[in-house]
């Protein structure tokens, strides 16, 4: 048996690389790995969460970003970038051109490949971050929310599944309901 060796990527050298690459990668302690498309319900999911929050957030500092922008995050291990389907920064001194490291807000629109990532390996990541508020697992099987908000002592965890149910992110002043995240959606 032949091992087969290589050689961790620097962060420095990450970041460089990835805006002239045509592929989108996640970073992690070292190692990139490829994204995969998404489907067309992902995207309008995702989309449909965008156009919802910038259409609401006005001219305050918080900014909404889809897809194309990562988020850091430093953990005792390294460091991981990771590109959510939806963000929110508020942070000012935030000024990176292509991440952030401060966001408030989190979404993860699952797919059947990611959502185990999405519910373990992103969720601790997620929580590690002092400015994050919420983050919010979004399905695309079904109309269903996992929602976690940030508590005094910990996280809160609520499961949305009604057409009415509501997220509401008291920091920026928006709110949607479940029927606004899947206007339009068919799950036949």
């Amino acid at each position: 048996m032949e091992a087969e060796r290589y050689t961790l990527i620097t962060v420095e050298d990450y970041l460089e690389a990835e805006p002239r690459s045509e592929v989108r990668h996640e970073y992690l302690y070292g190692t990139i790995h490829a994204m995969a498309g998404g489907s067309k319900r992902h995207n309008a999911i995702s989309g449909q969460i965008y156009r919802l929050i910038a259409g609401r957030l006005g001219r305050g500092p918080c900014r909404a970003y889809i897809a194309d922008v990562k988020v850091r995050v430093r953990t005792r291990l390294g460091e991981i970038f990771y590109y959510p389907d939806v963000m929110v920064g508020c942070d000012p001194t935030d000024l990176h051109e292509f991440y952030l490291e401060r966001p408030s807000i989190l979404f993860e629109v699952t797919s059947p490949s990611t959502e185990l990532t999405d519910r373990r390996e992103k969720l601790t990541a997620y929580q590690s971050l002092a400015s994050l508020r919420h983050y919010v697992i979004v399905s695309q099987e079904g109309r269903s929310v996992e929602w976690f908000r940030r508590a005094e002592d910990g996280w809160d965890r609520f499961i949305l599944k009604e057409a009415q149910d509501r997220l509401e992110f008291g920091e920026i002043e928006v709110g949607m309901s479940l029927e606004e995240i899947y206007e339009g959606i068919d799950f036949a």
